[in-house]
C-alpha cells in the first residue's frame, strides 16, 4: 500500500546545520574565528547580567525587555544568569529584535522574564526547592542512592551554564534574591573519596551517573582520576558522564587535552567491559550547530560509546510533536546524538508556566511513534517523587479533573501533579479553595 506523504502530520524534511554568524550582534563583531574556537574566552565572555547582555545585543533589544528581566532577576527567578556566548548565539539566529527575543524557544528558558511567568500560578501549591528530594537520599555528601544498583554522583554545584528550570535549583548555581542556595560544605577530594569508599561496600552499584552540576566544570586531572579509580571497580559496569556543556559550551569538549584524556578514560573503560556514555541536554532543534556536531563526533572517536540526549518538555519551547521531532531529527541524523528521554518539567517553584501535563506527554509520546526510527525514539518520562522515572503511559490512576496522578511501585502508591493551569475549571476550583484555605496534602 502507497503512503500519501502529504496526509502525514510531520513532513520530514533534512536540514543542514548551521552556526550563527555572532558577528551579528553587536559586542561580538570584533571576535575572530579562533577566539569563538576557544573554550577560555567563552568562559571569560559569558553573560552574568543585565549590564553585560546589553552590550552583546546592543539597541536590537528594547528598554521594556530589560525591565521586564530585572522584574523577573528580583522576584522570580531560581537560578542566577550565566550563558556562554554559544549559547546566547542561538537565539534569535537570523536576525535579533525585541518581538523575535521575545519568542526564542531558548531565551524562554535560558534567559526567563516577568512576563513569561504563570499570573496567576507562577508555583504550583506543592512544588519544592528539591523536588525529586535527592538530598534525603544522599549516602555521602552529593552521592544520590536513589535506585537499587544505580547512584547520581555529584561532583561540582556548578555549570557552565544556568538554565531557568533547574530541577537542582536548590543546590547549583549562585544564591538569587528568592533562593539562599544549599552548599556542598566537604572538599571535593575529601567528598570523592567518600564516594569511592561507598561504592566499593556496596557492590550492588553498578551504574553511575557523574553529573553535579556540569562534570565540564570539575577540572580534568580531577575527573579523570575519579573515573580511573571507579574503573577499578568490579562492580561497575555503566558510567554516564552528564554535561550540559556539550549543548552550551562545545568548546569545552573539543579542547585537545580534554579529548585526550576521554581516550584514556575510554580505553579502560573499553578494556574492562563497562560501558561509558555521555548525556547532554539539548531542549530545541536551534541548539544544534556544527560546533556541537563536531565536539560530539569528537567525543565519539575518542571510544565513548553513546552520547544521548536527555531533555525536558518546557511549554513554549518544545511542547509540540514538530518541536520534539525537528530536535530529534537534528540530533541523531545530523549530530550524532542518540534522543533517549525527555523529562516533564520538575515542581519547582515559579515554573508553571514552563510544565506540561501528564496528559500531554501521552500526546506527544504518541505522536513520536512511528517517526524515528525505534532506538532513536526518545521515551517521554515523569520523575515520580520517591519513586524516579516511569513511562508518562504506565500511570498507574490519573485524575484529570484535578491533575493528580498515581504511580505505584513496591506496594505504594506516589503521586505527581498537573500544572494547574491546564485543568478544567472545576479543578482550577479545587486548587484554588485548598489555596486559600491552607492545604497543601492532595493526596
Amino acid at each position: 500500500m502507497n503512503m500519501d506523504t502529504t496526509r502525514q502530520p510531520y513532513q520530514y524534511v533534512r536540514s543542514a546545520l548551521v552556526e550563527p554568524d555572532w558577528r551579528r550582534l553587536p559586542g561580538w563583531r570584533s571576535t575572530t574565528a579562533d577566539q569563538w574556537r576557544d573554550a577560555q574566552w567563552h568562559r571569560a565572555h559569558c553573560v552574568k547580567n543585565p549590564r553585560q547582555l546589553r552590550a552583546v545585543l546592543g539597541g536590537q533589544v528594547d528598554d521594556a525587555f530589560y525591565t521586564d528581566l530585572a522584574r523577573d532577576m528580583a522576584r522570580s527567578a531560581t537560578m542566577s544568569m550565566l550563558i556562554p556566548p554559544h549559547m546566547l548565539n542561538t537565539m534569535c539566529p537570523d536576525r535579533v529584535n525585541t518581538e523575535a527575543f521575545y519568542a526564542d524557544p531558548i531565551r524562554r528558558y535560558m534567559l526567563p522574564v516577568k512576563s513569561d511567568r504563570d499570573p496567576r500560578w507562577p508555583s504550583h501549591p506543592l512544588a519544592t526547592r528539591d523536588p525529586l528530594h535527592e538530598t534525603q537520599m544522599w549516602v555521602v555528601e552529593g552521592l544520590t542512592h536513589r535506585y537499587p544498583n544505580k547512584v547520581l554522583a555529584e561532583l561540582v554545584s556548578t555549570c557552565p551554564q544556568y538554565c531557568g528550570h533547574c530541577t537542582r535549583m536548590d543546590l547549583v548555581g549562585n544564591s538569587t534574591p528568592q533562593v539562599t542556595k544549599a552548599r556542598l560544605a566537604l572538599k571535593p577530594a575529601t567528598r570523592q573519596q567518600l564516594m569511592l569508599d561507598y561504592l566499593k561496600r556496596t557492590p550492588s552499584v553498578r551504574d553511575v551517573v557523574v553529573s553535579g552540576g556540569d562534570v565540564a566544570n570539575v577540572p580534568w586531572h580531577q575527573l579523570e582520576s575519579f573515573l580511573t579509580q571507579m574503573l577499578d571497580l568490579e562492580s561497575i559496569r555503566d558510567i554516564r558522564l552528564a554535561t550540559k556543556a556539550l549543548v552550551g559550551l562545545p568548546q569545552h569538549w573539543l579542547q585537545p587535552p580534554v579529548l585526550a584524556g576521554l581516550v584514556r578514560i575510554a580505553r579502560l573503560a573499553n578494556s574492562r567491559g563497562v560501558n561509558l556514555a555521555v548525556h547532554t541536554h539539548a531542549n530545541h532543534v536551534q541548539s544544534v550547530t556544527p560546533l556541537v556536531a563536531a565536539a560530539t563526533r569528537s567525543i565519539l572517536d575518542t571510544g565513548v560509546r553513546d552520547v544521548r540526549n536527555q531533555g525536558v518538555l518546557l511549554r513554549g519551547v518544545n511542547a509540540t510533536a514538530a518541536d520534539l521531532l525537528d530536535l530529534c531529527f537534528a540530533l541523531h541524523g545530523e549530530a550524532g546524538i542518540l534522543p533517549y528521554y525527555f523529562y516533564l518539567c520538575d515542581m519547582i517553584p515559579n515554573a508553571e508556566h514552563w510544565r506540561t501535563s501528564v496528559h500531554e506527554g501521552q500526546l506527544l509520546q504518541e505522536a513520536l511513534m512511528g517517526l524515528l526510527p525505534g532506538y532513536a525514539t526518545p521515551r517521554i518520562v515523569c520523575d515520580v517523587p520517591y519513586l524516579g522515572k516511569r513511562w508518562v503511559h504506565q500511570v498507574t490512576d490519573y485524575d484529570r479533573e484535578r491533575g493528580i496522578s498515581y504511580w505505584a511501585a513496591d506496594g505504594g502508591r506516589h503521586a505527581y501533579y498537573d500544572p494547574i493551569s491546564t485543568l478544567p475549571p472545576s479543578g482550577v476550583a479545587w486548587w484554588s479553595a485548598r489555596s486559600e484555605g491552607g492545604g497543601t496534602d492532595a493526596a
